[in-house]
């Protein structure tokens, strides 16, 4: 269980960074706080690096940089601030340290080690990856950096992919559960807010600041990364730089990665501000990624982000911002076969929010509004553009022929009543999307929590929650998927109930919760199209609504030493699907292909000196089946394209992985090797797409 990490200031007390001792919410007692960043259950990696120093999440930093103090911490679990001790939402937090000692290489692999997410990767370094919640979908829910939504209408495949490096992060926050009412429409079973690195305090000074990473291994993976960045006074500015590629952990999985970020920010009397600008670009082989028939797919993509937003001060404190995101998107059925089954998208999403609240006699109220436009131009996804309305595909002679373009409205509602002992948060939102029609419907939501002692907190929440589908659920058509133009928009019912305990040396949470789900979007093979054709005869998917219940139950616990020379974190969740309709299925390629069971186990511990290690275990055991087909060898069929032949239907089979991270650490540097999937298991996650086995990663770090 996370807590905070205390830092004075000059004239101001601030919640800059997550402590886990057990004392570190109760010296804020008795002083007058502004709370945001809430903390409920935590993942741990972290290792210490010398005995006597005092410790946050297991890494030790020296008494200075722990700081004794406090003030003002940013919430992202909620609309209205609040203190970390009174809040009743769950959210989990992946530390800086725990990051830090994780081996992982990309943030996808970073929340492997989330016993509630679900990641289904079709390549290495999250070049591919399916984010989920809760046994949802990668459509179900938001992703942000630096709390704005850059989750694509196009699809959430493309969702997962990040401007930055994993050296750049400041935190993981990962909420569980319904989140219409604060994130948006979007968050329907859940969001993940990625934080990076922000201003360093020391006023009046200038404070450079920066790495350099260098490292190589398996496969022949190359990466290389760094950044920089400046602190004067009240402003800040951080850019990173980074470069990966690699032939892939098995055929036609090569890729190359390069990405940019930029982020800033300037504090006055008046305000906060704050901006940030990111690029990436991504070339890799897709074998049998989105149909296990093709050995050959390709696929290259384009993210562009920009954002800038402020937070004002005063007793009644506003926070508006504004975003624009674009995705370009070139996807190639057989690699080099241009323009044989060859798709083209464009997708531009702009936006503006605007948050204010203000704390009175009664509580704490905050409303708030976002305005979302989402729009696409394809060759492939869309309405037919008339011929004189096409538009040229950059670096083409291709011509975008379809076109889309929808627009999102909320507003937000939220009071918060905060007495000794309880927390009653009640909030709404009220939501209107153009492609469905004009008119608002309400989806509220209540938490609340009760703590009983200072070590005991209860919690318990409600939440409804929507999703819009996106352009491939509405309009994809391939000999193998076909969309759907009537799909209704998801809707969910929300009821959560559990419990923590924490004390200098323990940390447990519990937790339950009851997901109703009405028109749930999956792809499906009815079983009369089975009948009719035949497996493997080009049985195709459709986009569908289902009536699927979710329960589950996640259970995590953690025991530190003394001298937090050694900890031990176990993490449990149990998911059941319950269908309630009568649709007759044959086969889902998303939704119900869910992990019944996910463990998670890591072991950090301090050797000797500098050198510490991580010895961290997983176990999935995932639900549903998948067309598989013979790898072993390709045909040609009847346009001379190598294929794949149908071998059967199979179901996923449970598997375990062991990893390691060793690092040797001074003050100037770092030393770090990752093995990865040490056994050596082949195993696969998402239909067809074979996994690398074991996976070798070593390099050094150098602070500037």
């Amino acid at each position: 269980m996370n807590q905070v990490h205390l830092k004075l200031k000059a004239s101001s007390i601030r919640w800059s960074q997550f402590s886990r001792r057990s004392n570190a919410i109760f010296l804020s007692l008795h002083k007058e706080i502004s709370i945001g960043i809430l903390t409920v259950a935590t993942l741990t990696f972290a290792a210490p690096e010398n005995s006597t120093a005092r410790t946050i999440m297991g890494a030790p930093v020296n008494s200075e940089e722990a700081g004794i103090k406090l003030n003002d911490v940013e919430v992202t679990a909620s609309r209205v601030s609040m203190p970390l001790e009174q809040t009743a939402r769950i959210v989990s937090v992946m530390t800086k340290e725990d990051i830090s000692n994780c081996p992982a290489q990309s943030v996808s692999d970073l929340l492997k080690y989330a016993s509630g997410v679900d990641v289904r990767q079709r390549g290495a370094y999250g070049i591919q990856t399916d984010i989920s919640i809760d046994g949802g979908t990668h459509d179900q829910i938001v992703i942000l950096i630096n709390g704005v939504n850059i989750s694509s209408p196009h699809t959430g495949h493309l969702a997962a992919d990040f401007p930055f490096n994993i050296d750049d992060i400041e935190r993981i926050e990962i909420l569980e559960g319904a989140a219409s009412r604060v994130y948006g429409s979007s968050a329907y079973s859940g969001a993940i807010n990625i934080v990076t690195r922000g201003a360093k305090d020391r006023p009046d000074k200038v404070k450079p600041d920066g790495y350099l990473n260098l490292a190589g291994g398996s496969f022949g993976t190359i990466q290389t990364n760094g950044a920089f960045s400046l602190t004067y006074k009240n402003l800040f500015n951080n850019i990173s730089l980074g470069f990966t590629r690699s032939d892939g952990g098995v055929s036609n999985s090569d890729f190359k990665r390069f990405n940019g970020f930029y982020n800033g920010g300037v504090t006055t009397k008046e305000a906060d501000f704050r901006w940030q600008l990111g690029m990436i670009s991504k070339d890799y082989g897709a074998n049998t990624f989105y149909s296990g028939k093709f050995p050959n797919q390709y696929e290259e993509n384009r993210n562009y982000t920009a954002s800038i937003s402020a937070k004002t001060k005063g007793r009644i404190q506003f926070s508006p911002s504004i975003y624009w995101n674009r995705v370009h998107d070139h996807y190639q059925l057989i690699r080099g076969m241009s323009p044989t089954q060859e798709n083209y998208h464009m997708t531009d999403v702009y936006g503006a929010t605007i948050n204010a609240q203000t704390e009175w006699q009664l509580g704490v109220t905050a409303i708030g509004a976002e305005f979302r436009n989402e729009g696409i131009l394809s060759t492939a996804l869309g309405k037919q553009l008339a011929e004189s309305d096409y538009v040229k595909v950059g670096g083409t002679e291709r011509n975008y022929t379809k076109k889309d373009n929808r627009t999102n409205i909320c507003y937000y509602l939220e009071h918060d009543v905060k007495l000794r002992q309880f927390t009653i948060s009640l909030g709404l939102m009220a939501n209107m999307n153009t492609w469905l029609d004009h008119r608002f419907r309400l989806y509220p939501g209540i938490d609340i929590s009760y703590r009983p002692t200072a070590y005991i907190k209860l919690f318990a929440a409600w939440n409804m929650a929507q999703r819009m589908p996106t352009f491939t659920d509405i309009y994809y058509k391939s000999p193998t998927q076909v969309g759907y133009a009537g799909l209704k928009p998801e809707r969910t019912s929300e009821f959560n109930i559990g419990g923590s305990f924490r004390n200098e040396n323990i940390e447990l949470t519990l937790r339950l919760y009851h997901r109703h789900q009405t028109n749930m979007i999956d792809w499906v093979i009815p079983s009369d199209s089975v009948s009719k054709y035949g497996r493997g005869n080009y049985t195709t998917y459709h986009a569908t609504n289902l009536k699927v219940n979710n329960m589950g139950i996640s259970f995590s616990g953690r025991f530190t030493t003394d001298n937090r020379r050694f900890s031990f974190n176990a993490q449990y969740t149990f998911i059941h699907q319950k269908r309630n309709d009568d649709i007759q299925l044959d086969d889902s390629y998303y939704g119900l292909n869910y992990l019944r069971h996910k463990v998670v186990a890591a072991a950090t511990a301090h050797i000797w000196k500098g050198l510490s290690a991580t010895l961290s275990y997983r176990f999935q055991d995932r639900m549903g089946t998948y067309y598989e087909y013979d790898t072993s060898h390709t045909v040609k069929n009847a346009y001379g394209w190598d294929t794949y032949t149908f071998a059967g239907k199979s179901s996923y089979r449970p598997f375990s992985l062991l990893d390691l991270h060793l690092e040797w650490r001074e003050k100037h540097y770092k030393i770090f090797a990752d093995l990865n999937n040490i056994t050596n298991y082949r195993y696969i996650d998402i239909g067809n797409v074979q996994q690398p086995g074991f996976w070798f990663m070593g390099g050094i770090k150098l602070n500037l």
